[in-house]
C-alpha cells in the first residue's frame, strides 16, 4: 500500500461472513500499534457474538476495541494525537458513519474499516457501498462456499438449517448456528422476488 503524504484516507475490508474481514482489521491494527502510531479501535455494541469490548474474528483472534451505539460516540472517544481509528462491523452503524469517516480522513487521521458490503439478500448493505465509493483502498474477501467449496462472495443466512425469506430483518447479529459463506450458484433467498428483465 502506497503512504498518502500529509493527508488522511479511508480503507475498506470488505467481503461475505467468514472471509477474514476482522482477522486483516487486527493485522493492521497491530501493525499500526508496532510503528508505535496512537489508535482508537471501537466496534457497535450490538454485536456481542464473542465479546463486548474486543473485536474477534471468529477464528478467535482478538483486540480491545471501545463499544459505540451511535456513530457520533466515536469523535467523543478520540483523543488529540489519534492517529488511526479502526471500525469493525461498520454495516451495523447508520449512514452518519460515511461523514464521520471522511471528517476523520480529512482532518489526516488513517480510517480503516471492516464490513459486509452486501446483506444475507445479496443487496448492497449500507453505508458500506457509499464508503466504498469514498475509500482511497479497498480490498475485497473472499470465503469458502459451504456447499461446493468454490470461492463463496455471499453470507447464506439460515433459520432452523433453512434459508432465510427475503421479507426477513436485514439485522441479525448471529455466527454459524445462523450463517454461512455460499458461492453464487449456492447462495439461496426464498420469497425474492423474480426480476422479469429476461423473462
Amino acid at each position: 500500500m502506497y503512504k498518502i503524504n500529509n493527508s488522511g484516507w479511508i480503507e475498506v475490508i470488505t467481503g461475505p461472513m467468514y472471509s477474514g474481514k476482522s482477522e486483516e482489521l487486527i493485522r493492521r491494527i497491530r501493525r499500526v500499534k508496532i510503528a508505535k502510531k496512537k489508535v482508537k479501535v471501537f466496534k457497535p455494541l450490538i454485536d456481542d457474538r464473542y465479546s463486548n469490548d474486543n473485536v474477534v474474528s471468529h477464528s478467535g483472534d482478538s483486540i480491545e476495541a471501545i463499544p459505540v451505539d451511535r456513530p457520533q460516540e466515536l469523535i467523543s472517544r478520540l483523543e488529540d494525537d489519534t492517529e488511526v481509528v479502526a471500525i469493525d462491523e461498520i454495516q451495523f452503524f447508520s449512514e452518519d458513519i460515511v461523514p464521520i469517516c471522511e471528517h476523520l480522513a480529512d482532518k489526516g487521521l488513517r480510517v480503516i474499516v471492516a464490513g459486509l458490503d452486501k446483506d444475507f439478500r445479496n443487496e448492497p448493505f449500507t453505508p458500506v457501498p457509499e464508503l466504498l465509493a469514498r475509500a482511497e483502498y479497498i480490498e475485497k474477501l473472499h470465503a469458502i462456499c459451504l456447499q461446493c467449496g468454490d470461492p463463496a462472495t455471499r453470507t447464506q443466512r439460515l433459520i432452523d438449517g433453512e434459508p432465510a425469506s427475503y421479507n426477513d430483518p436485514v439485522i441479525m447479529v448471529g455466527a454459524s448456528e445462523n450463517y454461512e459463506a455460499r458461492c453464487r450458484s449456492c447462495h439461496d433467498v426464498k420469497d425474492k422476488p423474480k426480476g422479469d428483465i429476461y423473462e
